[in-house]
């Protein structure tokens, strides 16, 4: 039974590993073309190609599954939105670390909201993947208005991930994972009026924009998604935290970056805690979350 998890957290790394390279595909093309702009257009390709593929899916939504896939859409894109202003007032450095608090704040507010239990090994990994994602991207703190808003983020994401592994086990993953992007879409268009919504300018943006579309948005959340129906929160954030290191490590292939000895122990520390977190804990949640197969 517990085994059950492994897979799900397995192509949950995959994940990461997906967003971690969005990262590097999109470093130069947010200098030409917005943030909020290029959400939009990556939600809206992403929400069209998952119907396209499935037209179907439409019919399975009704005012119930609207209700809380609209939620659980919600708590995404308004986390993207809050980033993306936060993003600007600060550091790339300081918003990655904010932003990966969720790892601390999901087991917080399933704590809080849904009474889950966490155990002490949970506990023990979250806050060392925190303090890895601290040496990875971290330089320096001072309490500001982006760093507030980034903080805001976090607890968005948190909230997403918690409402995704409270309902996805009983809801289909796939019109779920459309519902959450479509609503995202809206939100993130929106967003980008209040400095105008522009097109892609060239090439190379619409590239970068098809492959997050496609990979880091269409297909990475229909996997965790799927994914939360089987392994609990705090597990599913401490190996979604693994997206950081994943970004270091692409830098540092494919564009020179330097890796150090900072960025190196913190991203040990965070493998360290995803495999504590995987492979060591055996607490009831665990068991529970994996007959859902």
């Amino acid at each position: 039974m517990i085994k059950n998890k492994f897979f799900p957290a397995f192509i949950l790394t995959a994940v990461s590993a997906i967003w971690g390279s969005a990262f590097v595909v999109m470093k130069d093309t947010l200098h030409r073309l917005d943030v909020n702009s290029f959400l939009a257009w990556r939600f809206m390709i992403a929400t069209l190609f998952l119907i396209i593929l499935r037209p179907m899916v439409l019919k399975s939504f009704n005012l119930a599954f609207l209700k809380k896939g609209a939620l659980i859409g919600t708590f995404l894109g308004s986390g993207y939105i809050f980033q993306s202003f936060g993003l600007t007032l600060t550091t790339v450095g300081k918003t990655g670390f904010i932003t990966g608090l969720y790892v601390v704040l999901t087991p917080i507010v399933a704590a809080l909201f849904l009474k889950k239990n966490i155990t002490k090994l949970e506990w023990g990994a979250v806050l060392l993947a925190t303090a890895g994602l601290a040496l990875l991207s971290f330089k320096g703190f001072q309490i500001g208005l982006g760093e507030f808003l980034v903080l805001v983020s976090a607890l968005l994401f948190a909230l997403h991930i918690v409402a995704l592994g409270e309902w996805a086990s009983d809801l289909d993953t796939y019109a779920l994972t459309v519902l959450q992007l479509a609503t995202c879409s809206v939100i993130t268009f929106l967003a980008s009026l209040k400095s105008g919504f522009h097109v892609p300018p060239d090439v190379g943006v619409w590239k970068a924009i098809i492959y997050t579309a496609l990979f880091a948005t269409a297909l990475a959340f229909i996997v965790q998604t799927w994914a939360q129906s089987f392994i609990p929160p705090a597990t599913v954030a401490v190996i979604l935290a693994m997206e950081v290191v994943f970004a270091a490590i692409f830098g540092i292939w494919i564009l020179n970056e330097t890796l150090t000895l900072r960025i190196a122990s913190g991203g040990a520390m965070v493998l360290v805690a995803m495999y504590a977190i995987i492979f060591l804990d055996r607490s009831p949640t665990d068991v529970a979350g994996s007959t859902n197969d």
